[in-house]
């Protein structure tokens, strides 16, 4: 892998800066860089409450300090500055002060010699974590008093001051500034990516009666059984599963839920669920039966459909959004590890789950209705009653 170049991460992160339009001015990455150095201290604060418990320092370091350059990057750019820019005079006084660095300039040109890395936060770690967070301090302090409105220098030298204090700090924790710009990258594409292209469906290689089908219309409809209002849903006529209620002492709607199965299916080419209640498990392969569509799959698919309701109940069922939180999509991601879905992006979740809620809507509005997919077109669609 050839090194990666100031100019080809900046390239990356700026088509991502999707407020650039909107909010040209300085305060909205600021908060952001403001708000990654806490998060970054925070990282260090927890491991050292409880250095045995809290797995997966090393990976958070490295996004907070990804996200950090980020916001870090947006800031140079709003000041029509590039990360190259800053990056040419890290370590360079008045005698060797350059203008402006060049396309070419690499990460790893001004990066210091690796040192070893440790399970937790250094002391050297710890103490340049706090002058990244003084040096940002001081950045925003001068920034509301007014002190860079009409001096870009001073700007600059403070942004130089910041992007030195990341450097310090990824050095200090045993990892590299090029790295962290390399794991915010993956991080882009996997949320933002330049182009959209939906990857094979899982069951692609498989027998055709052992696929989801690539176009599938189901009717959902209230009914009354046993003195309780149920759900229930068929495809011609015949009945798929058993009929559902909200399984709740109140109310919630949630017996319509498998129309986040189908969102599923018709996005990500994946429901275990969907899968046994349609009775096209992958038998063919004795291991993918088992593990990818087997009862723990099931299980799996249940919760994550669960824990994104429960969170969308707080926000109306996402209703008026149009992208969701970060934190949600990597928890999502991290429920499905180990199994096929773990490999979706976050943008094609992203979708799923907005589309999917947006039909439950109206599947919730209407008392029923016909919902259709199509996985072929990646598709999920509503039908009055």
């Amino acid at each position: 892998m050839t090194a990666l170049s100031f100019f080809e991460y900046s390239r990356a992160a700026c088509r991502t800066d999707l407020k650039r339009a909107t909010e040209p001015s300085l305060s909205f990455p600021l908060l952001g860089l403001f708000g990654e150095t806490g998060s970054l201290l925070s990282e260090v604060k927890k491991k050292q409450r409880d250095p045995v418990a809290y797995i997966g320092y090393e990976d958070s370091v490295l996004e907070e300090l990804g996200d950090a350059l980020w916001y870090l990057n947006a800031l140079a750019d709003r000041a029509n500055l590039t990360l190259s820019d800053l990056a040419i005079n890290l370590d360079c006084d008045l005698a060797n002060w350059q203008i402006s660095g060049s396309e070419t300039l690499t990460f790893a040109e001004v990066e210091l010699e690796p040192t070893t890395r440790s399970a937790g936060p250094s002391k050297a770690f710890e103490q340049s974590s706090i002058r990244l967070a003084a040096e940002v301090g001081l950045l925003m302090t001068d920034y509301r008093a007014g002190r860079l409105d009409q001096n870009r220098s001073a700007l600059k030298g403070r942004l130089i001051a910041v992007l030195r204090s990341l450097r310090d700090a990824a050095h200090d924790a045993g990892l590299s500034l090029a790295s962290a710009a390399q794991a915010n990258m993956v991080k882009i594409a996997d949320r933002w990516p330049p182009e959209r292209i939906y990857p094979a469906l899982f069951d692609e290689t498989f027998p055709e009666h052992e696929q989801l089908p690539r176009r599938l219309v189901v009717t959902f409809e209230e009914i009354e059984k046993n003195g309780k209002i149920v759900s229930r849903m068929t495809r011609d006529g015949a009945p798929i599963g058993d009929p559902l209620t909200d399984n709740r002492a109140e109310d919630d709607d949630y017996r319509f839920h498998d129309v986040f199965h189908l969102s599923h299916a018709a996005y990500l080419g994946w429901s275990p669920t969907l899968r046994r209640l349609l009775q096209v498990k992958r038998k063919s392969d004795p291991i993918v039966d088992e593990v990818q569509d087997g009862a723990r799959a099931v299980l799996i698919e249940e919760g994550v459909a669960t824990w994104i309701f429960n969170h969308a109940q707080r926000l109306a069922l996402f209703d008026g959004l149009t992208s969701l939180d970060y934190g949600l999509l990597k928890s999502v991601r991290q429920f499905v590890q180990g199994y096929e879905a773990e490999h979706c992006p976050l943008w094609l979740w992203e979708e799923a789950i907005l589309q999917g809620y947006e039909v439950f809507r109206s599947v919730c509005q209407h008392r029923g209705g016909q919902v259709g997919i199509d996985l072929v077109e990646r598709k999920i669609w509503f039908i009055e009653p």
